[in-house]
């Protein structure tokens, strides 16, 4: 089988962001956050394009041949966002949300003290298909050949699931549910999901 997966090139963080914010425009977490659905387009690009641009250098952000999918892995032991990049998530949430950026900022704190700390793993940060590709079973290629790279390495993964919908994919390839957490301000829940090493 001719393989999917590519890794995303510094030049490719703006296509690869405006997949990832097509893939989030309705997604439950990411639409209660960014809830002006005229401006989410844009809001969504610029912040995964943050998130893009600050793990690139890990050379594990992944895509297909036209960036039809993206997925944007931690390795163990990395921050999921570099500097300067890390530095500028509080005054890009400002820009885009104004008042509403301070309950963004927990949302992303919440993410953060639900991750697991008993051991290394792998983390999915962000994945999705670009709308335009949804259905042929391109984002679960690309998902499936970064896990044989992760098996090969002997490794666990970590992903949060914000899409209940979603959940039923991940367990297809070995995700399991080990627990979820309320968002702040009476938001949505978020599964955490594992997956042992292989």
């Amino acid at each position: 089988m001719v393989l999917l997966a590519r890794v995303v090139e510094p030049n490719e963080v703006d296509a690869a962001a405006a997949a990832l914010a097509g893939a989030f425009l309705d997604d439950p977490v990411w639409s209660w956050a960014f809830d002006d659905p005229e401006h989410r387009p844009e809001q969504l690009a610029a912040l995964w394009g943050l998130f893009v641009a600050g793990a690139v250098a890990h050379r594990w952000v992944w895509t297909t041949a036209n960036v039809e999918a993206v997925s944007l892995w931690i390795p163990p032991g990395s921050p999921e966002l570099v500097e300067p990049h890390a530095s500028r998530l509080a005054p890009l949430l400002v820009e885009l949300l104004g008042p509403r950026s301070a309950l963004v900022a927990e949302v992303f704190e919440s993410f953060e003290a639900a991750r697991p700390r008993h051991e290394p793993y792998f983390y999915l940060s962000l994945f999705g298909t670009d709308p335009a590709h949804r259905g042929q079973g391109i984002g679960m290629r690309l998902l499936a050949e970064n896990l044989a790279r992760i098996d090969t390495a002997q490794m666990p993964a970590y992903l949060e699931s914000s899409n209940p919908a979603n959940e039923g994919r991940y367990e297809s390839v070995g995700f399991e549910n080990v627990g979820e957490f309320a968002l702040p301000d009476n938001g949505p829940r978020v599964t955490t999901m594992w997956r042992p090493a292989q």
